[in-house]
């Protein structure tokens, strides 16, 4: 049987005091728990910088503004693979908020705990905190 093949875009929501906007994941969801920079997967023929947009507006009520692609990460769960776009978005309108009523806060991004957050989102963290 073929693995399902994800697309997901992320944002890297940093404010001009490094601090970065970090939602949690709902108990029950995969990877229920973890924490993560909000975004969602791509919709068929939509570009990562589209769904980013989209995803951040519908998950915490920002309108991305500026933002580039920071890296691509791909990883493989037992049963599927997942391709991510994460984008570090620097510019945005509205204050961000757990629009879907999870858990959500600012947090120094020196502060970020790479174990805290999915395995496929820890390059990125150790990244950041380098």
């Amino acid at each position: 049987m073929q693995k399902k093949h994800l697309y997901i875009a992320a944002g890297i929501i940093r404010d001009p005091q490094n601090n970065i906007f970090i939602a949690q994941r709902p108990m029950g969801s995969h990877m229920g728990g973890f924490w993560e920079f909000p975004g969602g997967k791509l919709e068929s023929n939509e570009r990562a910088e589209d769904a980013l947009v989209r995803e951040l507006d519908e998950e915490i009520g920002i309108i991305a503004t500026e933002y580039q692609l920071f890296k691509k990460v791909e990883h493989e769960f037992d049963d599927r693979f997942i391709t991510l776009y994460f984008f570090l978005v620097t510019n945005w309108d509205n204050q961000p908020y757990g629009r879907e009523g999870q858990n959500s806060r600012w947090v120094k991004q020196s502060d970020l705990i790479a174990d805290q957050f999915p395995p496929a989102n820890r390059i990125v963290v150790d990244i950041l905190t380098q």
